[in-house]
């Protein structure tokens, strides 16, 4: 008898990817998004918002008539946000919560009753979640570190009921998400009225942080790995950027001295056009 599993962010380059491994070896995947992949042999879509606690609830009914319980549950849904923490919309703000955030906890929430001793609980962070955030991808690494957390918190509840929780922090991995960076760096750069020479300077390190990606199908083995492994550890890590791991060695004072060196507009470092 096939393994139940439940992916959220399923339609996703990271979640489609670990869809079409599991369910190749052997597992029967309940694949849930916005937009659902197309039904096959092994594959169950889903369509839910993981922010709406209705939609999931019918996602949950969806998957409890169909199974008698989940091995795993595998977070893939989130966002990306890059903007200044000054001049980011309310909306923006707080629907990065929502998604990053809300969204794993309501699954889980949700989700729970399936679960049983033995099943896994797998939720993909991201490398800034144990790092000191870089300018303006200060709201994506804040989210990433509360989800990071959350995880570590659920790790020391559901193990009372033998159930694994484990994180994986990816760095650039090749997929859409790594384009829609790219768009909202563009938009950031034509957008901001306090930073646009900072922000122009920023895409190099973006270019440079986001050379070494890895592909989805390493994602999706590195889950399958830690799903399969007979006691999953907590923090599994995969593609650590060699550039963010010197800059989070120097001291705080340090770090943001390199910062301002590389980001500081040479009027704001004479004490002008600080303001608008």
């Amino acid at each position: 008898m096939s393994k139940d599993i439940l992916i959220t962010g399923a339609g996703g380059g990271m979640g489609q990817a670990a869809v079409e491994l599991f369910t190749g070896r052997g597992y029967r995947v309940f694949a849930l998004d916005l937009a659902p992949c197309p039904a096959r042999e092994n594959i169950v879509p889903l369509q839910a918002d993981v922010t709406d606690e209705a939609s999931v609830a019918a996602a949950f009914e969806a998957v409890r008539a169909e199974s008698e319980g989940l091995y795993a549950i595998v977070h893939f849904a989130g966002i990306y946000t890059l903007d200044s923490l000054v001049e980011i919309s309310p909306e923006r703000f707080e629907r990065a919560f929502r998604i990053n955030l809300g969204g794993p906890y309501l699954i889980n929430r949700t989700f729970l009753p399936l679960l049983s001793a033995g099943s896994r609980v797998i939720i993909v962070t991201s490398e800034l979640a144990v790092r000191d955030p870089l300018p303006f991808t200060g709201l994506y690494g804040i989210t990433k570190t509360a989800l990071d957390k959350y995880a570590y918190s659920l790790r020391m509840e559901l193990q009372l009921k033998g159930i694994f929780v484990s994180v994986l922090r990816t760095g650039a991995v090749d997929t859409g998400m790594l384009g829609d960076s790219t768009r909202q760096l563009d938009a950031f750069c034509r957008g901001t009225r306090l930073y646009a020479f900072s922000a122009n300077r920023f895409r190099d390190i973006v270019d440079r942080v986001e050379a070494r990606r890895i592909p989805p199908a390493a994602i999706a083995e590195k889950i399958f790995r830690i799903a399969e492994a007979r006691r999953p550890g907590f923090a599994y890590s995969i593609n650590r950027n060699p550039l963010l791991i010197l800059l989070d060695l120097l001291p705080k004072r340090a770090r943001f001295a390199v910062i301002r060196k590389i980001l500081e507009s040479p009027k704001d470092g004479k004490g002008e056009n600080k303001h608008v």
